[in-house]
């Protein structure tokens, strides 16, 4: 997943030098888990969290685990076998703690790591969605979003989705290989280096080089530099919708919902493109800016908060009640959440800089606003609005 090389050369404390693997970077050198005592130190470390009062456990990289010759190592059965370890000790000694595993990788291997339901992860990062609510809002077309939601499996009461827009990460791309062409990729990666976003890329077996994630900030991979702050606040919300409305679990960055814009400074003193993502903060400097009424991180973190604490309220956004995309046209990702009393929820989201036409029917109260909305035949969204609504028997 990198251009580095994976195996680096070190000294050992003999002074004997060795080729260690690394699979991300040399500052970060891969586990054996096939030594018993390293396995042993593992489940340690995991019960010391257990016992500090974790109630979700990330299961970083793991698809990455085990290494074997004649394999390509990712994905290992082995590796399964040690999350099926670690579920079963998590359920012995504190059942209800969520073990959530993090592979950023193609959705039929990510999705693999649920095992049977309830042998392995109760939920995996939705690592799709970053990248597919930027492209979807990027172009003013969500057809690819449509078409991917359309797609997603059911998931039980014991299962879910992890779903994030951004993380201490960069916005991974392989994900989406294979669901948005590569020429797409690439000229969407083209738009925001203009813009000031950093990239990784990963080593091909062909000795080329391809993108892997876009280092960035969420406000500023939506937005372009000279966007007024009105703009940025209307296209970063329209995203938390996405994220706050979709079956699964939503998880909110803390960089993002600070308002976050790219910290170059960052960038220059770790030299890592991820620190673009990752500026730490005095807490004085924080809670000055955030009670300052005129400035985006207030208007973000007011304005986020106040959509999270509606979305809680709101039965019909729990992880396991049905989806079903509604086609309203390429400008307009909208869907319909349904359970089992029959009971609905719609919801519309305008991708586009423009004011977007499309029809619907009926009587709906909008639990954003409170208001009751009585709409024959059309309904008119103004540019990145988004629109929470329950019918109105």
């Amino acid at each position: 997943p990198r251009a580095t090389p994976v195996l680096t050369k070190f000294k050992l404390e003999n002074n004997e030098e060795r080729y260690i693997w690394t699979t991300f970077s040399e500052d970060q050198i891969d586990i054996n888990f096939s030594n018993q005592e390293v396995l042993l130190k593992m489940i340690d470390i995991l019960l010391f969290y257990i016992e500090q009062g974790a109630e979700y456990i990330r299961l970083d990289a793991i698809g990455f685990m085990w290494k074997e010759v004649g394999t390509s190592c990712i994905h290992h059965e082995k590796t399964h076998e040690i999350v099926k370890l670690f579920r079963d000790i998590v359920d012995l000694v504190a059942k209800g703690t969520v073990i959530i595993t993090e592979t950023n990788v193609p959705h039929k291997d990510n999705i693999s790591y649920l095992g049977n339901g309830t042998d392995e992860a109760h939920m995996v990062y939705q690592f799709p969605l970053p990248p597919l609510v930027l492209h979807a809002i990027h172009n003013g077309n969500g057809s690819a979003l449509s078409n991917w939601a359309k797609q997603l499996p059911s998931t039980d009461t014991s299962t879910t989705f992890f779903n994030f827009l951004a993380s201490h990460d960069g916005i991974g791309l392989n994900p989406i290989r294979g669901i948005i062409p590569e020429q797409e990729i690439l000229e969407m990666v083209d738009d925001l280096k203009k813009e000031g976003a950093l990239v990784n890329y990963k080593k091909n077996p062909d000795g080329t080089d391809s993108p892997y994630e876009i280092n960035v900030t969420y406000m500023d991979a939506l937005n372009k530099r000279l966007d007024k702050d009105s703009t940025r606040v209307a296209r970063f919300l329209l995203a938390h919708s996405i994220l706050l409305t979709l079956p699964g679990v939503p998880a909110v960055y803390v960089q993002s919902i600070l308002g976050s814009r790219n910290d170059y400074e960052g960038v220059t003193k770790t030299g890592m493109n991820r620190s673009i993502n990752r500026k730490k903060y005095a807490y004085s400097e924080i809670e000055k800016e955030l009670t300052d009424v005129k400035s985006l991180r207030h208007s973000i973190f007011t304005e986020l908060t106040k959509i999270i604490q509606i979305r809680k309220t709101e039965p019909l956004f729990h992880p396991n009640v049905d989806l079903d995309v509604i086609d309203l046209g390429e400008e307009l990702f909208a869907f319909k959440r349904t359970n089992a009393k029959r009971e609905s929820i719609y919801v519309l989201h305008n991708l586009t800089n423009h004011t977007t036409v499309c029809r619907l029917e009926g009587k709906y109260q909008d639990i954003l606003t409170k208001e009751q909305k009585e709409y024959s035949e059309t309904i008119s969204l103004d540019p990145y609005q988004f629109l929470w609504l329950k019918p109105v028997n």
